[in-house]
């Protein structure tokens, strides 16, 4: 909104900054980390006396997770608004791009808090039934995905490789869908301790804006043999607002949490980093710089596929982090040295855009 309102005027004095996609990135995440930090407490606050019991706790989860029942969850709202209302105050609101990205931020976010919101009032984890949940997600990924495709190209990229592998055509829709709602649900699956899928989903995302603006600049694209899709450089803005805002939700996820991200956040920061994954067509690339992500999504799929087969586990239990905790680490020490791992993959990752 900033950045027509200074076009109209001309971009006079120091309006003229707002024409740099590096200013209103930054400008969006502190915007949306101050935005975060002063609505969180109120927020937190509302949402305890409206949800009373709060979350469900896994029974046959670890016990040390039955201290945190009654702690309020839905807490992907504080991350949500802050990030919206700081995005649309700093885009372009021209940009197909940023509003295709937003466009899947809220749609899974709503079936998120549909789910939240269920097994509240029912206080059990049924919520929102699986096929549901994968009908609406894919329907909304799939119509972001073709505004994406409206807007660019239906090449496939591989790390590695300079240049398109193969043109997929529309069948491009099918597979975008697939990414980001197959992302969406494997950062769903990892928020399950204090603080585990925020700052992983905050490292992806700075990650992600570095290649964003990199696949909207037409000389470094051609430097680093890299796609080049003009007008996708705006999803710094996005990516950075993500950043802020996330961080602002970590002040109060921090162990021990006052607030539960829950499949409101988890679902929609995931479909985001999908989306923008598709819009930079880095699809692949994804798959490594949330290796943490696609870790915690395959250990329940193992889990699954070999108990029906066998009737044994692979691990003590699934998603992966419950497996370590039942090993005797701490809840901290998962969360630190998962993050750990989040940024060596995501290091991993940008070094791609080199090696090709």
């Amino acid at each position: 909104m900033l950045y027509l309102i200074a076009e109209q005027l001309g971009f006079p004095g120091v309006l003229n900054l707002i024409r740099y996609i590096s200013f209103r990135a930054g400008a969006a995440s502190a915007t949306a980390l101050l935005i975060g930090l002063v609505l969180g407490p109120w927020l937190i606050s509302y949402l305890r006396v409206r949800q009373g019991k709060g979350q469900p706790i896994r029974a046959d989860g670890p016990q040390s997770h039955l201290a945190k029942r009654g702690t309020p969850t839905m807490g992907g709202l504080l991350i949500l608004i802050s990030m919206a209302t700081s995005v649309l105050l700093w885009m372009d609101l021209r940009n197909p791009y940023v509003w295709a990205v937003l466009l899947v931020t809220g749609g899974f976010g709503l079936i998120g808090f549909l789910d939240d919101y269920d097994k509240v009032k029912k206080a059990h984890h049924a919520g929102l039934s699986g096929k549901t949940r994968l009908v609406l997600e894919f329907l909304i990924a799939g119509f972001a995905t073709w505004l994406l495709v409206r807007q660019g190209n239906t090449n496939l990229y591989l790390p590695f490789v300079q240049g398109p592998v193969m043109n997929l055509g529309w069948f491009y829709i099918a597979f975008g869908a697939f990414v980001i709602v197959a992302f969406g649900n494997a950062v769903n699956l990892t928020d399950g301790l204090d603080g585990l899928a925020t700052m992983p989903v905050i490292i992806a995302s700075i990650a992600f804006l570095i290649i964003a603006y990199l696949v909207g600049n037409a000389k470094f694209a051609e430097y680093l043999g890299i796609p080049h899709i003009l007008g996708v450089g705006d999803l710094t803005v996005l990516c950075l607002a993500i950043v802020g805002a996330g961080l602002a939700f970590l002040w109060f996820n921090a162990p021990p949490a006052a607030v539960f991200m829950g499949d409101t956040g988890s679902l929609a920061l995931g479909g985001a980093l999908g989306a923008v994954a598709v819009a930079t067509h880095h699809e692949f690339v994804l798959v490594i710089i949330g290796g943490l992500f696609v870790l915690e999504a395959a250990s329940v799929v193992i889990q699954v596929v070999v108990y029906k087969r066998t009737g044994k586990r692979v691990f003590r239990m699934a998603p992966i982090h419950h497996h370590f905790e039942h090993l005797g680490w701490s809840e901290p020490t998962v969360v630190i040295r998962f993050w750990i791992v989040s940024f060596i993959l995501a290091l991993a990752g940008l070094s791609t855009l080199k090696l090709r």
